[in-house]
């Protein structure tokens, strides 16, 4: 009997997924399909989704059930989430029963917290367990989730309202970004990120786990210094190089980039500094990117 399918759909702030699976009874998953599309649910703002993004996301997410439907995948084993746009948006509520009505899609809030449980559920996946704590970083467009883990579980979670576009839409108004402006985030991160800077305090992270697109990024412009089935190490000293030159780019010269993805273009600057930060409060010395994230921690939950 082969291992049966299961679909999941992740309404992300900025980019919309959808993940085909199989699932077998050790856990591990097999991928069938996968695609992501550029929705941005935020680009008029967090606390409305705009005409054009709400008539995007409709057409993604009928594109979406179409696809699921010719894989042959019941009801039951489809899973829709929507993280922190769908959240704080006041029609998100709107959204999500149109698409109930037309598509037939039920869509799922989860929270901060929740997210960062299953991200580490996706994570642990493809990394191996530590016996020293990791920090694990998941970057989105709304918000980003840390977990601090070994292989005796989380030891530590949060969720954080400072995702990308929040911070592009706030910060990053010049091209290139202005050396006042870098100062005014980083500023803003420390106050923000206190929390993290306390949890590292008490259990220290020297290995930064990040998962998602800026992580994608990283690997794909740095090079794995090692890379395994579902992870990469990416060579920690080529981090500030590479951060400083984006930085001194303007957007026509980050979109010139090659195979730079057009959709992570604008707003990288701003996810690079929430790293550099991030970095520096932790003392990281080793960088890993997984391949599995949220979407692969829901898949190994999901219920047959």
């Amino acid at each position: 009997m082969s291992a049966p399918l299961f679909a999941v759909i992740d309404l992300g702030t900025n980019t919309f997924h959808l993940l085909i699976a199989r699932r077998y009874e050790e856990g591990q998953i097999e991928d069938v399909y996968r695609e992501r599309r550029f929705v941005r649910l935020a680009e008029n703002g967090i606390e409305a989704i705009g005409p054009a993004p709400y008539q995007r996301a409709l057409r993604t997410l009928k594109d979406y059930r179409r696809i699921i439907d010719e894989h042959g995948i019941p009801a039951a084993q489809v899973l829709a989430f929507g993280t922190a746009a769908m959240r704080t948006a006041s029609n998100g509520q709107a959204l999500m029963q149109e698409v109930a009505e037309k598509i037939g899609l039920n869509i799922r809030l989860i929270d901060g917290d929740e997210e960062a449980r299953l991200i580490h559920q996706g994570v642990s996946l493809a990394v191996p367990p530590s016996a020293a704590y990791q920090l694990i970083m998941d970057i989105g467009g709304g918000s980003v989730e840390f977990i601090i883990a070994n292989r005796h579980g989380v030891q530590w979670a949060r969720s954080f309202p400072v995702g990308v576009a929040v911070l592009f839409r706030d910060f990053h108004r010049t091209e290139p970004i202005a050396a006042a402006e870098v100062e005014h985030l980083q500023a803003f991160l420390q106050e923000a990120l206190s929390p993290v800077r306390t949890a590292l305090q008490a259990q220290p992270c020297k290995d930064l786990v990040g998962s998602s697109g800026t992580f994608d990024i990283l690997e794909q412009f740095l090079g794995p210094q090692r890379k395994q089935q579902h992870y990469a190490e990416v060579p920690v000293e080529a981090f500030l190089p590479f951060y400083q030159e984006i930085r001194a780019m303007d957007k026509t010269q980050r979109h010139q980039l090659p195979n730079m993805p057009k959709t992570r273009a604008e707003m990288l600057v701003v996810a690079l500094v929430l790293v550099d930060v991030v970095m520096d409060m932790a003392g990281t010395e080793r960088i890993i990117v997984s391949d599995y994230a949220m979407k692969e921690g829901m898949i190994r939950e999901m219920p047959v």
